[in-house]
């Protein structure tokens, strides 16, 4: 029944998006609809209103009380979607006060003697529309207005016209910021979530392993990592846009011409490009490389392009008039005099003024940041005020906001019921039963996705497949996709929802705007050539990840908040990178180690002395182990060629059958609590036994097609892999206890001078201990102590601190016997400094040589972050997608 009661809530939400009915009730009214017949018929027909759910249902949920939907009715309100409003504003604030319109007229006269130029120059600013609004309908609607009219007037071929300001209008959707990866990366944290948890569970089910290796883990999103994955796919689908229509413009000159204006390239026509191009590019600066440089959040980006675009709004609304860009230039006067205080000030706190130097840093700021408060007003008034513009935009991005908001809030209604009556099982089994592995289930999941844009818009697609397959695809350990990757994958294939007919909006937008003479079966055929040219960008970012995942993991690696090279994530790659550097440098790093072992240290500290001499040692270990690494990989390799077939067909009969264990647990719940006055009736009891004992037969039936052999297969495999991750451990701890010493001891002889100063803070410390009452002594003692305890390797010298301190605690302080053991602390200091000042001055260039000989490599766990160069190699390396599903 459950079934059913699926195939009900699709035909419901089917027929109500079909006859017309508004999205934003469609979604959750089927959900309702469906609920409540399915909940009606159970407590009719079997006494029960959860008996047609296969996860909960009413009755489990009201007695969970109002937390239970917690999940469904803060699906709004989480921060990620803030941004959603702020750039939703910004792109109605352009397009109302006509920059849009000044960029199209603009490069269309300025791309206009290149063939196929008036489309070229379409492309190009709705790239930069995408990049500033994001707002599919008004960029579409002011490039029919605009650009049309001219294309057809110069002969242009209609098809190409309306498919290429159909197509560009379309670009918002994949070039951030946009609204559709805002929303993609708040759907796919939550499934990260759930992915995490399902391959936990594999893990533990195929290996008998409690816990999964971390950087077996998936990799979750955010909005600015998306905006940051989708960056370089949207540069390729505007390069494959400008190339088709260059090409078609060459080989039909007569259907995309070139257009020759007299006078074009002028002076004035050189300062109206820049006038014109430049505020949209910077404003794009602002916004994404704020987000790119790791200065600002994407909802502090968004409130960023917000004001942006109401000061560009301001001196556009002015046009012409005196003053016009009054408000721009002290803005921009404004950001300058903020850039030149941090860059000669460094950060302005008002808590943490100290120096006149500190009070005049803030006493700019405060000048900068009024004349920038000032500008801001300035502008938002004359946007109040002209043409009632800010009244408008306001409206619009309430209106805009609340749709998408409502649309989510239902779709996620809608999810839940589908995963009520079983819907996401049944997904997840289909998928999981395809053949060919996760490669498959990602075409059909693509197909479907492709299939559904010809349907519904974006935001349904996007809030209601996306948290039903994206868990099963990202917890596939096979391709070990990353949740950025798939989130941009998913975004290019629903920007084809804008172009496919019967209901491609961007058709519809077009349509609204063109003259007669315009067709709307020519506008059919002109997308047809562009969505073609979606589905390529949509192959090349498949088969090329590196093109998503290269800046958010160069953004991550280079930020202030890095990951420490000690992170499980990167030793896979920075292992490669090691391995290289020994190959090429093995001679030069083994003579480095032999001169660092014959630096004379015989006047250190025993100690000292054996640690170093024991760092040196696993120094010279660690070439050979890193060999041995290698050795093992490529067993692991060779063995794999026999193993992974069969592997994958065990894999796949285990699941198989662990899905039928977990339906038998669910029946046995029926037929435990079945009988006289119990939840459900003898004669459900018997049916569910009666259907345990099918499945179980089932179930042995599949167990029984594991070959007798996997056992040993397993085991055998099983240990060539542990051998590498054997190596790999014992790698890791050599080099880590080979570095360590190094830096314990430049940090010791590089203390020297800080040593050398408390010596007399110990002098004058034996007559306070003389002058002051025992408690007042022993807090200046701890307070010395701990201040001795800043320097490395000084425990000789707080041994006689920590004595007198314990003699003046003690009942019967002594004060003569504290400064006794304040006398040793000197004395061990003074002994202390004849051996540090020596080695700064001779072992410690030495010992700095063997450093930079082998701080990249040997040493490369121990740094604070990884160097410039290695993080960005690294980040090269983890932007491919690793298959580990030999070790599930």
């Amino acid at each position: 029944m459950e079934l059913f009661f699926l195939l009900l809530l699709v035909m419901l939400m089917a027929f109500a998006l079909g006859s017309g009915f508004p999205v934003a009730f469609a979604l959750p009214g089927s959900a309702i609809l469906t609920i409540g017949i399915a909940a009606g018929s159970g407590y009719l027909f079997a006494g029960d209103p959860d008996a047609f759910f296969s996860h909960g249902g009413p009755s489990q949920w009201l007695s969970a009380g109002v937390t239970n939907f917690r999940g469904i009715y803060w699906e709004a309100e989480r921060d990620t979607l803030i941004a959603i409003p702020l750039f939703v504003f910004m792109g109605i604030m352009l397009q109302r006060s006509k920059i849009a319109e000044d960029l199209l007229v603009t490069m269309a006269r300025l791309f206009g003697p290149v063939p196929g130029g008036l489309g070229i120059s379409v492309v190009f600013v709705g790239a930069l529309l995408a990049a500033t609004t994001g707002i599919v309908g008004a960029t579409v609607v002011a490039m029919g207005l605009i650009s049309l009219p001219a294309m057809l007037r110069n002969k242009y071929s209609v098809p190409l016209a309306t498919g290429t300001i159909a197509a560009s209008g379309t670009l918002g959707q994949i070039i951030p910021p946009s609204i559709v990866l805002i929303i993609l990366a708040d759907q796919l944290a939550s499934a990260v979530d759930q992915a995490g948890s399902l391959r936990q569970t594999l893990y533990k089910a195929n290996t008998g392993e409690l816990s999964m290796p971390s950087d077996f883990s998936v990799v979750s999103t955010s909005a600015g990592e998306m905006f940051l994955g989708a960056f370089l796919p949207g540069i390729v689908l505007v390069g494959l846009y400008m190339l088709f229509i260059l090409g078609f413009a060459l080989l039909n000159p007569k259907s995309a011409p070139a257009v020759h204006e007299e006078g074009t390239f002028t002076r004035k026509f050189a300062l109206k490009v820049v006038i014109t191009l430049v505020p949209p590019l910077a404003l794009i600066f602002l916004v994404l490389g704020s987000i790119i440089a790791g200065v600002a959040t994407v909802n502090q980006a968004g409130a960023i392009g917000a004001v942006g675009a109401m000061v560009m709004a301001g001196y556009r609304l002015r046009d012409g008039k005196r003053g016009a860009y009054s408000p721009a230039i002290i803005a921009i006067l404004a950001l300058l005099g903020l850039a030149v205080v941090i860059s000669f000030f460094g950060s302005v706190n008002i808590k943490l003024i100290q120096t006149s130097d500190d009070l005049v840093a803030l006493i700019l700021a405060l000048i900068a940041v009024s004349l920038l408060l000032i500008a801001i007003f300035w502008s938002g008034w004359r946007t109040l005020t002209l043409e009632n513009t800010l009244r408008g935009v306001m409206v619009e991005t309430a209106k805009t906001t609340a749709l998408v908001f409502i649309i989510l809030l239902g779709a996620a209604m809608l999810t839940s019921a589908f995963r009520a009556f079983g819907g996401e099982e049944l997904v997840k089994n289909f998928l999981q039963g395809l053949p060919g592995g996760f490669w498959a289930q990602f075409l059909i999941v693509m197909l479907v996705i492709f299939v559904l844009g010809f349907f519904l818009d974006f935001i349904e697609i996007a809030v209601v497949v996306v948290p039903i397959v994206a868990p099963i695809l990202l917890a596939d350990p096979s391709a070990n996709v990353t949740a950025v990757w798939l989130g941009v994958m998913i975004g290019l294939n629903i920007q084809t929802s804008f172009l496919t007919p019967p209901f491609g909006f961007a058709l519809f937008y077009l349509r609204g705007v063109a003259p007669a003479v315009v067709k709307t079966i020519d506008m059919y055929k002109g997308v047809i050539a562009f969505i073609c040219l979606q589905l390529v960008a949509l192959g090349i970012v498949g088969l090329y990840p590196q093109l998503v995942n290269y800046l958010p993991n160069r953004s991550s690696l280079l930020s202030e908040t890095a990951p420490p090279p000690k992170n499980p994530r990167l030793q896979y790659c920075m292992e490669e990178l090691v391995y290289a550097d020994f190959q090429a440098n093995s001679d030069s790093i083994l003579s480095a180690i032999g001169k660092a072992e014959a630096i004379d240290m015989s006047y250190l500290p025993k100690d000292l002395q054996k640690d170093m001499a024991g760092g040196f040692e696993k120094a010279r270990e660690a070439l050979p182990q890193m060999q041995a690494i290698k050795d093992a990989e490529k067993a692991v390799e060779a063995a794999a060629v026999d193993y992974r077939p069969v592997h994958v067909d065990v894999r796949a009969l285990e699941r198989d059958a662990r899905r039928l264990d977990e339906r038998i647990e669910e029946l046995q719940v029926i037929v435990d609590r079945s009988g006289e006055g119990a939840v459900f009736t003898a004669e459900q009891g018997a049916r569910a036994q009666a259907r345990i004992d099918e499945l179980t037969a089932q179930h042995d039936a599949i167990l029984a097609q594991i070959p007798d052999t996997w056992k040993d297969t397993y085991q055998t495999f099983a240990k060539i892999q542990k051998a590498e991750n054997t190596a790999r451990l014992s790698y890791r701890r050599t080099v880590d206890q080979a570095y360590e010493p190094v830096l314990e001891l430049k940090a010791i002889l590089g203390d020297a001078d800080l040593v050398a100063s408390f010596k007399p803070e110990l002098e004058a410390l034996k007559e306070q201990v003389a002058q002051l009452e025992p408690d007042a002594a022993v807090d200046a003692i701890a307070d010395m102590r701990s201040k001795v305890g800043d320097a490395e390797g000084t425990s000789d010298i707080r041994d006689g601190l920590s004595e007198a301190r314990k003699i003046m605690r003690s009942k019967t302080p002594n004060a003569d016997e504290a400064i006794a053991e304040i006398d040793k602390s000197i004395a061990a200091l003074d002994a202390d400094l004849a051996w540090r000042r020596k080695g700064a001055e001779e072992i410690l260039p030495q010992l700095e040589a063997y450093d930079a000989a082998v701080i990249n490599n040997i040493g490369l766990r121990a740094q604070d972050r990884l160097p410039t160069d290695m993080a960005l190699d690294v980040a090269g390396c983890l932007s491919d997608h690793r298959d580990i599903s030999l070790s599930f």
